[in-house]
């Protein structure tokens, strides 16, 4: 990996450490709505179950990624562009906020179990999907984000762009882990196989589009 790379990554850490407010404020922010479900529904049957997660791991995924782009000023950013490449940037981009998202995905998979009952026949291959479906997230808000931030509109930018973009992948990641909660049905591999086609195929357009973007 190259040390630009690396180097941005562990800035980006490093701001997240420094802003302690925002991590825990989006773990609170798990914490408070799942614990309202538990308060509401108890233990829910294995699709509205399933539906749930999703539908917290999209505001999750919000909060958490949809920042990334937005908190770095016009002065920084001219910075950067004085000692990074545009494809760096992106892509340090993309796997710190993939990680970011694995973590709150797994902490909120947890905090489900806890309160809402483990519904879950399947539960290697649900968190196996579970990391892949917080990281599809993370890498289509990312992109967004990164859209979103160079225009004037940025929070209604992201809303229009990301609406027939996320939805979709929404339904497809809650088809896939339905087999998760019936033994009787089996994973669809090759809808599997085109969410992470569809994951490469963004971090593909981050890389080419991105520059451009740079630029402005």
């Amino acid at each position: 990996m190259p040390h630009s790379i690396t180097t941005l990554v562990k800035k980006d850490l490093l701001l997240e450490i420094r802003q302690q407010y925002s991590f825990y404020g989006i773990l609170l922010y798990i914490a408070a709505t799942v614990f309202v479900l538990f308060l509401v529904i108890d233990e829910p049957e294995g699709p509205v179950w399933n539906g749930l997660f999703w539908v917290i791991q999209l505001f999750i995924c919000i909060n958490a990624v949809a920042k990334s782009f937005m908190q770095e000023s016009r002065g920084r950013m001219l910075y950067f562009y004085t000692l990074s490449s545009p494809v760096h940037f992106v892509l340090a981009k993309l796997l710190f906020n993939s990680v970011l998202m694995l973590l709150m995905s797994f902490i909120s998979l947890l905090l489900f179990w806890a309160l809402l009952g483990n519904p879950v026949q399947k539960t290697v291959p649900f968190i196996g999907l579970v990391l892949l479906g917080g990281w599809s997230l993370s890498m289509v808000f990312t992109f967004l984000a990164a859209i979103a931030a160079k225009a004037q509109q940025n929070a209604a930018i992201m809303a229009i762009l990301g609406f027939p973009i996320i939805v979709p992948q929404l339904m497809l990641l809650m088809k896939i882990t339905n087999a998760a909660f019936n033994p009787a049905i089996t994973f669809l591999w090759n809808d599997i196989a085109l969410l992470a086609s569809l994951d490469v195929l963004v971090a593909i357009l981050a890389v080419i589009l991105f520059p451009f973007l740079w630029k402005d």
